[in-house]
């Protein structure tokens, strides 16, 4: 493939895949190592709901009606966790488990049952994401990078996508130190006045904001793979911190990149005729790097004394 075809059809979907990957891979470093890694699955579940009620309420597809919308519905699963402890004796894994999956599947019925199944939000457009039609019209090869008119008809999920990152950079720079020594030692935080809770409910919230965001773009399969599988991996690679950002935006990049390029031309070089989701592929891709890093990582197996 030539510039002239893979700067419009390919470059789009896969700078948006790679956005999408490292910017929920970073705050997944954390969840991982705080043991609370399934808190990025519970954020892409509870999500749907709340994000197909914001578009029966305003009729768009807006970013900001979608992060709203989010919120309320993570509030909300917050509040019913709450009560259900309180009232029954349930374990709280147990409750966690059936607040979330009722509330995605009562986000996949509202899908089916209302207006936001004929437009540009559906049930597959939930689950697997709209990656692949992410293309680029004004694009005429490697110059239109350079072209103003040509970069203002850019699909409007890549922009989005680089100021989230770039706003979860930021943040991530800025509350380094206090979220670290959370991260490690939450007794020791507290002692030293840092507000252990405001850092955590601030590490969901910036988890919320990544998983909404790319939530349109990829759907819940790349996000709760984005969430975890990178990191996890990363941890099987070092003991530091920085290196295990590092390693983590390696394999995000990695795994959006080459499942990509997988699903489109893998099945061509079998010898099939359709290519396959872009979403599944990345997610099997980050699967697979999870899976050898678990097999050869460096730190794989716990220190001896």
């Amino acid at each position: 493939m030539n510039g002239a075809e893979f700067v419009p059809l390919s470059l789009p979907p896969i700078l948006i895949g790679i956005l999408a990957a490292i910017a929920c891979a970073l705050p997944g470093n954390f969840l991982v190592l705080r043991k609370q890694a399934l808190i990025g699955d519970a954020i892409s579940h509870v999500v749907l709901p709340g994000i197909v009620l914001a578009f029966l309420v305003t009729q768009a597809l807006d970013a900001w009606s979608m992060l709203l919308g989010a919120g309320a519905a993570a509030l909300f699963a917050v509040v019913m966790i709450d009560v259900i402890k309180r009232v029954s004796r349930i374990e709280v894994g147990a409750i966690m488990g059936v607040v979330f999956t009722t509330l995605f599947a009562l986000g996949v019925l509202l899908l089916e049952q209302s207006s936001a199944s004929s437009v540009h939000l559906d049930v597959e457009h939930a689950l697997m994401g709209n990656l692949e039609s992410l293309i680029w019209l004004e694009a005429r090869g490697w110059a239109s990078l350079l072209d103003p008119v040509a970069l203002a008809g850019l699909p409007p999920e890549l922009p989005r996508l680089a100021l989230t990152l770039a706003l979860i950079i930021v943040l991530l720079i800025l509350f380094w130190r206090p979220l670290t020594l959370s991260t490690f030692d939450e007794g020791y935080a507290e002692s030293l006045g840092l507000p252990v809770r405001a850092i955590s409910l601030g590490l969901v919230m910036v988890a919320a904001l990544a998983a909404v965001t790319a939530f349109d773009a990829v759907g819940s399969i790349i996000v709760i793979a984005m969430f975890i599988c990178p990191a996890a991996a990363a941890r099987l690679m070092t003991d530091r911190l920085r290196s295990q950002i590092w390693w983590s935006v390696g394999f995000a990049t990695l795994s959006a990149s080459l499942g990509y390029v997988l699903a489109g031309y893998g099945p061509l070089w079998i010898g099939l005729e359709n290519s396959v989701s872009a979403a599944g592929m990345i997610a099997a891709v980050s699967g697979l790097i999870l899976a050898l890093t678990a097999v050869f990582g460096p730190k794989r197996r716990p220190a001896t004394a």
